[in-house]
């Protein structure tokens, strides 16, 4: 692992001194999972499942928070079974789905979900249309209920692709009262009012942590980066892990905040069999 400073040696070592009452929490794509040309395809690394049970031994909780459906991350993730290995040393996996629109814990197996935003409709209707004046009409288009997301990653230049299709994008979500997320080649609308670091005030709140330690690689894990940084404030043990795609150079702004850089989910998951095995 790379630490970005003396700093972030003494936020990790303070981290591992009040490691049982610490919430970890990670995103899936690119921290949990390698990012992949088809989304459905993203699979939780085959050692991950592993690692998450055995760490779950020492802190008190964890937490997959990610832009994903809940339904989907459980399935790609193998969650239920994740939380159920859990259950033997007392601890809880929790999934914040959707941005955390969307719950769903190992003791409640019930996936709680709002209705979809007002407006989604609509810009569905206007995407076709979109995507044609921009020239990507062969972009994939995600629907997951709640939100959209669009993807230039399979395009011939996804970056030209992305370059184009991005203002317009944002102006559609504008007119149907929807934000826009921008990520690696892919956009995401949803509605406004919910975001990854109301969630990990949530967890803090409900599970009274007194350490807190999130793992994100994109711009959709920022306010999740600037939640934790108020916890720090406050006087709570944080630290931030920046997952670095090995062959992309990570958002420059999640790696100014990160305590830590590690590639990707095969560096996430080192990083986290070191925390287990320091906070034993």
């Amino acid at each position: 692992m790379e630490l970005t400073s003396p700093e972030a040696r003494r936020r990790y070592d303070a981290v591992v001194a009040v490691a049982k009452d610490t919430v970890v929490a990670l995103d899936f794509d690119g921290t949990l999972s390698p990012i992949v040309v088809d989304p459905a395809e993203a699979h939780i690394h085959d050692e991950a499942a592993d690692v998450l049970v055995d760490l779950a031994e020492v802190v008190r909780a964890i937490a997959v928070v990610t832009g994903r459906p809940a339904r989907q991350a459980l399935a790609l993730g193998g969650l239920d079974e994740v939380g159920d290995r859990m259950s033997g040393s007392g601890r809880e996996l929790y999934l914040f789905g959707q941005y955390g629109n969307e719950r769903w814990s190992s003791t409640n197996r019930r996936v709680i979900s709002p209705r979809p935003p007002h407006g989604l409709s609509s810009f569905l209707r206007e995407l076709p249309g979109i995507l044609r004046r921009a020239g990507t009409p062969e972009a994939y288009v995600e629907e997951k209920g709640l939100a959209v997301a669009v993807h230039t990653r399979r395009l011939a230049d996804p970056e030209a692709a992305f370059e184009r299709l991005l203002p317009m994008l944002r102006d559609a979500a504008s007119r149907n009262d929807l934000m826009i997320e921008p990520g690696r080649l892919v956009a995401e609308v949803r509605a406004p009012g919910m975001h990854k670091g109301i969630a990990v005030h949530t967890l803090v709140e409900e599970l009274g942590a007194t350490g807190f330690v999130f793992g994100g690689d994109d711009r959709g894990d920022l306010e999740a980066f600037a939640a934790v940084a108020e916890l720090r404030a406050a006087g709570l043990a944080t630290l931030l892990v920046c997952a670095e795609d090995p062959g992309a150079e990570g958002p420059e702004e999640l790696l100014e905040l990160a305590d830590i850089v590690v590639p990707g989910p095969d560096g996430v998951l080192a990083l986290l069999r070191q925390l287990h095995a320091d906070a034993r």
